[in-house]
């Protein structure tokens, strides 16, 4: 469902977030942190990657960096735009990855759209393809501190997650929160706090 969604929508979702993260130096900030975290250590997954607009910035901050994507159709758009990077079709509850294969794995709002239930699965697969010592930044819509809510997404449902319980599910397959990051909502952006966990496998 969600595939079939950003499928739909991928064109005009890959003209929305051209940029859209110029005017956000804290979450540039995070980037380069999480980079700084795994540089040299071996590869890094952008889980969720879209068009390939992060993988590619990954890249550009020394990352041996490659993307998955539910959608088709993403993958399509960023094998165009960056065809040096590697790309592949993939569900991050089912990685076609070797066990303690990754350096370090990017989430960027990917797990927004995953029924709560199915969450834990997720942490689970992180666990299994990074090695020890790798490193995980997760993005999402925040709660503000308050209980976990769905929303009409303008693709499809959506959550908007208190942090303190992603940090709960991570904290159960075994990681370390090592920092986290809130921001208020810009100019033209939903009314929303954004947040990010990074967390570390020992």
């Amino acid at each position: 469902m969600t595939a079939a969604a950003y499928d739909a929508v991928a064109v005009r979702y890959a003209e929305f977030v051209r940029g859209a993260w110029d005017d956000h130096p804290l979450e540039r900030a995070v980037w380069t942190a999480f980079a700084d975290s795994v540089r040299g250590r071996g590869p890094v997954a952008d889980l969720g990657c879209g068009p390939g607009h992060l993988t590619a910035h990954l890249r550009s901050l020394g990352l041996e960096a490659f993307g998955v994507d539910l959608s088709p159709a993403m993958i399509e758009l960023a094998r165009a735009a960056e065809p040096s990077v590697r790309f592949e079709v993939g569900s991050m509850a089912a990685l076609d990855l070797p066990d303690a294969s990754l350096a370090g794995i990017l989430s960027w709002y990917s797990v927004i759209h995953t029924p709560p239930v199915d969450v834990p699965r997720y942490f689970a697969e992180f666990a299994r393809t990074l090695a020890s010592g790798g490193h995980v930044l997760l993005g999402c819509f925040e709660s503000r501190g308050g209980p976990l809510t769905s929303f009409d997404h303008k693709v499809t449902t959506a959550y908007c997650w208190p942090l303190d319980e992603l940090a709960g599910f991570a904290a159960a397959a075994g990681f370390t929160e090592v920092g986290r990051m809130y921001r208020e909502p810009g100019a033209g952006e939903r009314p929303m706090r954004h947040g990010s966990l990074l967390l570390r496998k020992p």
